[in-house]
């Protein structure tokens, strides 16, 4: 199980700092959670991934479930044995997929689009490539196009096998600018499932439910005040929150008004630089988010003056430092010039080394954050 307490609150927003206490360790939170969606941060080993000041990581069930599947890492050990995780580990309960293999494959969109866009999924509308159901749903795999089947009976026992520390409540990640009614069923799925996996727990994991509802306030705060009832560990805050970044914020302040203050908050698949401080002073405790080894493997680095793309043939002859203001080995030992060098001729060591800085950066980002909420500047 785990133990969460705050120990210190900010007097100007929600913003708070708090330790998790977990079997494999503490995390001082908030928190940046790195995903690691078969057990790895991708182009690091574990040892790198921890030297970047990362605390925790959350990987997928329903990837982890197709390969290499469940039984092979329980026989393993568990997700941290078997991965060699030297930290706090979460599994993601396969919801996510919900939208991601059905309405997002359809309408080619992220959970966060960049634009508002048509309503063009109403109560009714089903996904051309699962099969959406009150027991669960049913996939094709991606990689093979065998069936899959996952439900709360089956997320559950694969997160139970796969041993991670916290685990989630199986829900349905809903499309952005989907019609109310739809969220309102979609929404009462997710429910059902939240009450059938507490049922179905047997393990000693901790078991976050997840709050849904999409971007209208009453269906937040309705679901906020249905999971927040319920007796799990803590919550997890799904779904879409709209184009602009400020919805999002208003969003938490909805869903946060309703839960309880005394247990830990993570909020799913967000956490651009940018998000960062707005998610700290809404008062969430970790959050996960691709971006930083993403945007690397695609030859970006994060940077205090910006993003910048070391694809371009400017940076062969530009021999500063990624970022001057950053203290990781990366940009102690290396120049741009090399870096874009590697990215350029597709060397996988280029792609490694991003990765390594833009999780350092991100990481330097949150810390920074929690010394200012200790000291009052947040």
């Amino acid at each position: 199980m785990i133990d969460f307490r705050v120990v210190k609150r900010s007097k100007k927003s929600r913003a708070r700092v708090g330790i998790l206490k977990t079997p494999h360790g503490e995390v001082e939170t908030p928190a940046f959670v790195g995903v690691a969606t078969l057990g790895d941060i991708k182009t690091l080993s574990s040892e790198e991934a921890a030297a970047t000041g990362l605390q925790m990581v959350i990987s997928n069930t329903f990837h982890l479930h197709l390969r290499p599947g469940e039984e092979i890492v329980k026989r393993g050990g568990g997700l941290n044995k078997y991965a060699n995780l030297p930290f706090p580990t979460m599994t993601d309960s396969g919801g996510f997929q919900v939208f991601s293999l059905g309405f997002g494959r359809d309408l080619h969109m992220s959970k966060i689009p960049k634009a508002e866009g048509a309503l063009k999924v109403r109560s009714g509308s089903k996904p051309k490539n699962i099969r959406i159901t009150d027991k669960g749903v049913h996939f094709n795999s991606p990689f093979d196009g065998r069936k899959v089947f996952l439900g709360p009976k089956e997320s559950i026992a694969i997160q139970e096998k796969l041993g991670a520390d916290i685990i989630l409540a199986f829900d349905e990640c809903p499309p952005p600018f989907a019609h109310k009614k739809y969220i309102i069923e979609s929404m009462a799925r997710t429910h059902r499932w939240a009450k059938e996996c507490l049922d179905l727990k047997g393990s000693k994991q901790a078991l976050y439910g997840i709050v849904q509802g999409s971007r209208f306030r009453d269906l937040r705060a309705e679901s906020a005040r249905i999971i927040g009832s319920l007796p799990f560990d803590g919550f997890g805050i799904g779904g879409e929150f709209g184009a602009k970044k400020g919805e999002m914020k208003r969003m938490l302040g909805w869903v946060f008004d309703e839960l309880p203050e005394d247990k830990p908050r993570h909020l799913l698949g967000v956490g651009y630089p940018e998000d960062i401080l707005p998610i700290v002073r809404s008062g969430v405790d970790t959050f996960d988010c691709p971006a930083p080894t993403h945007y690397a493997r695609r030859g970006t680095a994060f940077t205090s003056g910006g993003w910048i793309d070391l694809k371009k043939i400017a940076f062969l002859n530009d021999f500063k430092a990624l970022d001057k203001k950053c203290s990781c080995p990366v940009c102690a030992n290396y120049t741009r010039a090399y870096i874009s060098h590697l990215v350029r001729a597709k060397e996988i060591t280029g792609l490694k080394l991003l990765s390594e800085h833009n999780l350092h950066y991100t990481n330097a980002l949150v810390a920074k954050c929690r010394n200012d909420i200790k000291n009052g500047r947040i």
